[in-house]
């Protein structure tokens, strides 16, 4: 009987993991040194998703997001969103895009939220074509 308890209290934490959402504030983690760069709160507002940094910390390597796009160029990082337009789709998030402030450049995104991490995958054209970075939940 204790298994059968044991096993449904791991399925409806599980469960419960994945249907919390991917709102909170969340660490980046350099693709290089591995080292803690920003915290990025995600949002959501009128039905969509946005994430938007709210710490830069010492392995940052810019503050401000040079060569991005439109009205972004030039700006500090400090409260700009670098997450636009995320929406629910099947069992992650998509549709939207994400800005790497060092080089300016815009993807597609998707986002999947897996216990207290977020995958966060950057694309070019179709998901096979891009990367996918872990972020940590800020507790």
């Amino acid at each position: 009987m204790k298994v059968i308890t044991s096993l449904a209290m791991f399925f409806l934490m599980a469960f419960s993991l994945s249907a919390q959402g991917i709102t909170g504030i969340w660490e980046t983690i350099d693709d290089v040194s591995g080292d803690p760069k920003s915290h990025v709160e995600v949002y959501e507002k009128d039905g969509k998703f946005f994430g938007k940094v709210v710490k830069l910390l010492p392995a940052a390597v810019t503050t401000t997001c040079d060569g991005c796009p439109g009205d972004m160029n030039g700006k500090s990082l400090l409260e700009l969103d670098i997450i636009k337009d995320i929406v629910p789709y099947k069992d992650y998030y998509s549709y939207g895009t994400i800005t790497d402030p060092v080089g300016g450049k815009q993807y597609k995104c998707n986002i999947s939220r897996v216990g207290d991490k977020l995958e966060v995958r950057g694309y070019v054209g179709f998901s096979l074509l891009g990367r996918t970075q872990v972020w940590n939940l800020v507790k």
